[in-house]
């Protein structure tokens, strides 16, 4: 079909009898079109062939895009294999997709944390939620504030005009090291997320913790701290069962005086690995360690046991930086939000060993 023989707009409101502008209401999705004209205009669409305006003049005439970026710190690989990271995105889609917005994903690899500038400078976003990372010091970050790209972060960075959507971690964390010394122990080691995602893993260092790193790592331990005082740490290079189990088994496999007699770990996905490095050194959960961790995520292999976690609302997280984005986009700046946590007890935790 040539251009000149390619239905058109003006050419639909013409078969449906009514006027440009009124077809232009329908297709946008616009609630002041009566149903009966609405099925007139879609039905002569059909019958034309017509597929809808175009979506790159469109944008030019609003000026937005439709799209909305979710920066994922790590590869999709492991995103997708985190169900609190689906959960988040499951949020921000539920509020966004009903009206018409687009999510793209904008992950990281092997070798960075993120997309890279060059890729963000291509992109027209109306907006981006930092879904699962965000660093002070992202320069990232920095290039879409310069752009006047509206910006939620999930969990962090939190600094000037970005919109901050989090939980209570800190608060969370020394809930649980207060149930923690409740049961006894006094030797606890925490099993972090990574502080930056460049590829670290093993005991973090004073200079390692003085770097700028993700703002829930940083909470999560002085939480630990507030109560039980210094800790030691092992950092994991991602959020995966298998540096769980890596980390569970620099820290257990030691002589029984030095082994901690109680591991928090600062996701359920990295308590997961804990409790298979335990099980894997023949030790007993909770008789000769007990094993905490952090988010409420589902699980379906761990029954019939039931981990002893922080239980965050990640869906409704979700859809608060969802909600954060639609009055961004409309021009009105949203208030930060913090949500609570709750301690659940399972069965991974009981009185220190003797």
């Amino acid at each position: 079909m040539s251009d000149r023989s390619r239905p058109t707009l003006a050419t639909v409101a013409a078969r449906a009898e009514v006027a440009p502008s009124t077809a232009s209401l329908v297709f946008s999705g616009s609630a002041r079109v009566a149903p009966a004209t609405r099925e007139r205009v879609l039905a002569a669409a059909a019958q034309l062939g017509y597929p809808g305006p175009d979506p790159v003049a469109r944008s030019l005439r609003s000026r937005r895009s439709g799209v909305v970026g979710a920066v994922i710190g790590e590869r999709l690989a492991y995103a997708f294999r985190d169900p609190v990271s689906v959960q988040l995105l499951d949020g921000v889609t539920e509020v966004l997709s009903p009206l018409g917005v687009g999510l793209l994903l904008l992950p990281g690899d092997a070798d960075r944390s993120g997309p890279t500038l060059a890729q963000l400078s291509h992109v027209p976003l109306d907006a981006v939620v930092y879904a699962t990372c965000g660093l002070e010091d992202d320069p990232a970050l920095d290039h879409l504030r310069r752009r006047g790209v509206p910006v939620v972060a999930v969990d962090g960075p939190r600094v000037d005009d970005v919109v901050f959507v989090g939980i209570q971690d800190r608060r969370g964390t020394v809930e649980l090291a207060h149930h923690l010394t409740g049961l006894g122990h006094r030797r606890v080691a925490v099993v972090t997320l990574p502080l930056r995602l460049d590829g670290t893993r093993g005991p973090v260092s004073p200079g390692r913790r003085a770097r700028g790193h993700y703002l829930d790592v940083r909470e999560r331990v002085l939480g630990v701290e507030d109560v039980l005082g210094a800790v030691p740490l092992w950092e994991t290079a991602a959020n995966a069962v298998e540096e769980g189990e890596r980390a569970g088994r620099a820290l257990l496999d030691v002589p029984t005086t030095e082994r901690p007699t109680a591991v928090v770990a600062q996701s359920d996905i990295l308590a997961a690995g804990v409790l298979r490095a335990a099980a894997g050194l023949g030790l007993r959960v909770p008789e000769d360690v007990s094993v905490a961790g952090f988010d409420g995520a589902e699980l379906p292999w761990l029954p019939p046991v039931r981990l002893t976690t922080v239980v965050q609302p990640t869906t409704e997280k979700g859809r608060v930086a969802g909600r954060a984005v639609v009055e961004l986009v409309e021009g009105r700046r949203p208030d930060d939000v913090v949500l609570d946590v709750r301690l659940s007890v399972g069965t991974t935790t009981g009185p220190a060993p003797r």
